[in-house]
């Protein structure tokens, strides 16, 4: 009996975990390497989303570039200097959001994405 309460009680925490992580929806932003600047969500391109809270996994590979995203609410970025990753927890409101590299802006360097309630 011990046992079967046990074996529950760690099936129920495996499922708290797992339904806690797919509550927070991951996006990954990257700048660099060269002149590129993107944000993902598993893999593929973000042009729209739903709102809500997300988790943005930043990765700047060059040291002359930032990553910096602002939209409603929103407005958070890298050092130029920075390299490595970060992690950022939003909450992405209703509108249009754009990130890009302040120093190389004007070179083609951002992007966007909207959000949708």
């Amino acid at each position: 009996m011990f046992r079967l309460t046990l074996l529950v009680a760690a099936l129920a925490a495996a499922l708290f975990i797992v339904s806690a992580q797919a509550a927070t929806p991951r996006l990954t932003g990257e700048a660099g390497p060269g002149f590129s600047i993107e944000v993902t969500k598993a893999g593929k391109d973000v042009k729209t989303l739903k709102a809500g809270k997300y988790t943005i996994k930043v990765e700047d590979k060059s040291s002359i570039h930032n990553f910096h995203l602002i939209g409603p609410g929103v407005n958070k970025k890298t050092s130029v200097s920075f390299t490595g990753e970060t992690t950022w927890k939003v909450t992405l409101k209703p509108g249009k959001y754009t990130y890009q590299c302040d120093i190389h802006v004007a070179a083609g360097m951002k992007g966007s994405f909207k959000v949708t309630k």
